[in-house]
């Protein structure tokens, strides 16, 4: 019985973990180059994830922003979808687009990265590189955060759930915190309590590169979103 119950524990964990994951990069417009849609079944990868959703196309197509007949067509394979459409659907089903050009999830004990092998996304003046692809550190997802000179988390300030962290390894990172302002330059590092209020921004005039880690402690936080704007179209 203890082992049944740690592995639904664990389940549990993995599901909302993913959410999470899923939902970060789903807000965010990718900056790799993604295999042509003729190369692979987007279809039935498009059928599967709207049925595990429990989604029906028109649900979908409300959701996405995209014509019914347009996804009915894809998911009967009369048509090729663009990067641009598959990011819509995305979107809507809440999913990162390298959910459409996988055919199964593989769990992996240990992840070694090459510097420029790291899954990747843009939003406005700055990006970010996944370090976990796949393995988290408990509820948080490790990320490489680069901003560029100007960049900033917006003029409203962010408040979400569990905690943040954040280590600098290039130029400097300002964070205001409840109101005090913390510099955070090579080296330095800041650990906080979420709920209280906090923005960022890249006040230098060269990039600033920074490990960060949200750890939100609620599935459906939209902390993510909170931080990283979509670059605009």
């Amino acid at each position: 019985m203890p082992n049944n119950h740690q592995g639904q524990l664990h389940g549990r964990m993995v599901r909302h973990q993913r959410h999470w994951r899923d939902s970060l990069m789903a807000i965010m417009e990718p900056a790799v180059d993604y295999p042509s849609a003729k190369e692979i079944d987007v279809g039935r990868r498009l059928r599967e994830l709207r049925t595990q959703k429990g989604l029906s196309i028109r649900s979908l197509a409300e959701m996405s922003g995209l014509n019914f007949n347009t996804l009915s067509l894809i998911e009967n394979q009369k048509t090729s979808p663009s990067v641009s459409t598959l990011q819509q659907l995305a979107m809507g089903l809440e999913v990162p687009i390298t959910a459409f050009f996988k055919t199964e999830a593989q769990h992996m004990d240990v992840i070694y990265q090459k510097s420029n092998q790291r899954p990747k996304a843009m939003f406005a003046h700055g990006g970010l590189e996944d370090m976990g692809n796949g393995l988290n550190l408990g509820e948080g997802i490790p990320l490489l955060l680069t901003l560029e000179p100007g960049a900033d988390s917006g003029p409203d300030a962010i408040v979400h759930t569990g905690q943040e962290f954040v280590y600098c390894l290039k130029g400097c990172l300002t964070y205001t915190v409840a109101g005090k302002e913390y510099a955070i330059k090579v080296g330095d590092s800041l650990i906080f309590e979420a709920h209280l209020t906090h923005r960022w921004e890249n006040r230098g005039d060269t990039l600033s590169r920074s490990i960060l880690i949200l750890c939100p402690a609620d599935a459906n936080d939209s902390s993510a979103e909170k931080h990283f704007m979509p670059e605009p179209a």
